[in-house]
């Protein structure tokens, strides 16, 4: 009887050990935050990247402006023929605003393949919407007060293309891409000319081509 048991627990155990060879390992699904230290003369960006199989994640961002002055060197300094929004350098200077981007990354090797969770070359397609308020300009004509203000929202698409490399915890996304983006102006902004008092109460549309470049930093979550 004693022999009997002893074959069925050696059996079981046996079986017990072949399923666990056999049955798939659950694979985690990393989340990583990101910074990109690049953007930071004008805005804070972070970004968080969630795995959602071996090859492709998910990619989101939100961004802090504090000010739009490379805006300003763009619309007011570099003159190749195109319309500049009636604007002050004020109000670019202390121009706020707050940005959002999804973005979805497909690695071109698996990690199986290359032994590490969302590292290796990838291709990732970006859309992404800003939305900057400039501050009001109080101007006082003939004892009377007008009030100069404006705003500016961006749509965009990007490509890119770069290259994730991971040490232990530590993320560096360096990445390079084409896109184009749309950005259009409102403004009301007063004028006072010999005496003469007028409102230009405008709008204007930009659509250009851009070119990204930059390196992302960051740090497994969990």
């Amino acid at each position: 009887m004693k022999k009997t048991l002893l074959l069925l627990w050696l059996s079981c155990s046996l079986a017990l050990a072949s399923f666990a060879q056999e049955a798939p390992k659950k694979v985690s699904r990393n989340t990583y935050l990101k910074v990109n230290p690049a953007t930071l003369i004008n805005e804070l960006d972070i970004y968080l990247e969630q795995e959602l199989s071996d090859k492709f994640s998910l990619e989101l961002g939100i961004s802090g402006i504090y000010t739009d002055y490379p805006d300003y060197v763009l619309a007011k300094k570099i003159d190749f023929g195109q319309k500049k929004p009636d604007i002050s350098t004020e109000q670019f200077v202390e121009g706020r605003g707050l940005g959002f981007r999804v973005g979805a990354r497909l690695y071109l090797i698996s990690r199986e393949m290359s032994g590490n969770s969302a590292a290796g070359t990838y291709f990732e397609p970006v859309v992404f919407f800003k939305k900057v308020f400039y501050p009001n300009i109080d101007n006082t004509f003939q004892n009377v007060t007008y009030t100069d203000s404006g705003d500016k929202s961006v749509v965009g698409l990007q490509l890119l293309i770069g290259r994730q490399f991971t040490k232990d915890r530590f993320i560096l996304d360096p990445f390079i891409g084409v896109g184009i983006r749309s950005k259009i102006y409102h403004y009301k902004t007063y004028h006072f000319d010999d005496n003469t008092l007028s409102l230009n109460d405008g709008r204007m549309v930009s659509v250009l081509p851009s070119l990204q470049i930059g390196i992302k930093m960051g740090l497994k979550l969990w």
